[in-house]
């Protein structure tokens, strides 16, 4: 069976490997950690298709180690087992790499058991996994390891290895291969920052093209057919999807409606409806607040009509909704007032509610004290009476400060009138 043609191009050395500039450039850290010739326990983060298990590959045969290879789907402590039993043969003299793909998959006992071997350094764990480490691996591994974070890989350099795929498919299969104008750029932009995707693209729009005396021709026709949507990296439990809100909650905050128009977008696409709906109704509170808070009501409505609607349709409510809120000024008064006040609940800065503050609607609460003193503010001017409502330990906290908004310097100007009036005001 013949191999694909990623696995027939997988880089040999690391000035082979596309991308990932930060780390394998001339000045990268792990390209000056495998140039000393000490390898240490490392962990590779980042999407499929990146380099990360040819990176693995390429440290293990320039450190001459022994590579074992272990997916964290489908391994089981035995199969780790065997690899510590082979570390007193021939093949573990010069010590092993073990490179364990979606380690994030291995439960806790499964990784403890690497543990001792870890630290005599008889193995060098090189693992790869798509999910955030700090998130799916135990404290335990990570600890003993180096993290290094492999990025999507920019269409510029996708570019390179698509036109080294060409290359070797036409040494392969001995004739000319030709792109239509514009295939190289739709095939670098369409594979979502995956160097394999992109080789697979290439692969089957040589295999689909047409046969002529000259060779074949790849089209753009031909790459638009084998560029799937699925190409956007984009699952609703993986870090992206919380990447891609956290985005756009900071686009809307940040007042750039076309970095949160295009965030939402990649939502949308990816068909995902509510997660960008349950942000927006946040954020509508949280970062816009009390500077138009008739906000929250405008937010509200555009859900309510894209919910009902669905996609392609519920777009336009949520895109109206968004740009509400990237226009719109922005104030995060309210959210600091509520978690101030939350800070003195958890840290017991309280007591007793005030008596005359207390439920006097039952029978017997006049016996207990219970609403006794209490001035109806509505009998007094302005609908305001200066009376204590906070506990007897907390009654000068103040907890929301007035944002510099024009809404809400407005209602501090209210409130600073209202005050004054009130001193004026015989009391009881």
């Amino acid at each position: 069976m013949a191999s694909p043609l990623a696995d027939k191009l997988r880089p040999k050395t690391l000035e082979q490997v596309v991308g990932q500039e930060h780390i394998l450039g001339e000045t990268g850290m792990l390209r000056r950690i495998v140039a000393s010739g000490q390898v240490p326990n490392m962990i590779f983060y980042g999407p499929p298709g990146t380099g990360k298990t040819t990176v693995a590959e390429i440290i293990a045969r320039q450190a001459g180690k022994k590579l074992y290879r272990l997916n964290g789907t489908t391994a089981s402590t035995a199969d780790i087992k065997d690899i510590i039993a082979s570390l007193n043969t021939f093949d573990g003299l010069a010590g092993v790499v073990l490179y364990l793909d979606e380690i994030q998959y291995l439960n806790k006992k499964q990784q403890q058991t690497l543990l001792e071997f870890l630290e005599n350094g008889q193995i060098t764990l090189i693992a790869s996994t798509t999910e955030n480490p700090y998130f799916y691996i135990y404290n335990a591994i990570l600890s003993r390891s180096t993290v290094f974070e492999f990025r999507a890989v920019a269409p510029q350099a996708i570019e390179k290895a698509v036109l080294r795929a060409v290359a070797a498919l036409e040494e392969e299969y001995q004739t000319a291969v030709a792109l239509e104008d514009g295939v190289l750029e739709a095939i670098a932009h369409s594979c979502g920052g995956d160097v394999r995707k992109s080789l697979n693209m290439v692969e089957v729009a040589f295999l689909a093209a047409k046969t002529t005396p000259q060779g074949r021709c790849i089209t753009l026709e031909d790459a638009g057919a084998v560029a799937e949507k699925g190409s956007m990296r984009y699952d609703r439990e993986d870090d992206v999807h919380y990447d891609v809100l956290s985005a756009l909650q900071k686009s809307v905050r940040g007042s750039d409606e076309n970095a949160a128009l295009h965030y939402l977008a990649r939502a949308l696409e990816a068909g995902d409806l509510l997660s960008p709906c349950r942000r927006l109704l946040v954020m509508a509170s949280e970062d816009v607040g009390l500077a138009y808070p008739q906000c929250i009501c405008i937010v509200k409505a555009c859900i309510d009509s894209a919910m009902q609607l669905g996609l392609p349709e519920a777009r336009i409510p949520l895109a109206q909704a968004v740009i509400v809120m990237c226009t719109a000024p922005k104030s995060n008064s309210a959210e600091a007032a509520i978690d101030a006040a939350l800070a003195d609940i958890r840290q017991g800065n309280y007591s007793d509610i005030p008596a005359y503050l207390k439920d006097g609607s039952y029978s017997g609460a006049q016996k207990l004290g219970r609403a006794q003193g209490y001035q109806y503010p509505h009998n007094y001017p302005n609908h305001y009476y200066p009376q204590q409502y906070l506990p007897d330990a907390i009654k000068e906290r103040v907890y929301y400060q007035f944002g510099d908004n024009k809404t809400e310097q407005a209602a501090k100007q209210y409130r600073e009138k209202i005050l004054a009036e009130a001193s004026k005001t015989p009391r009881f």
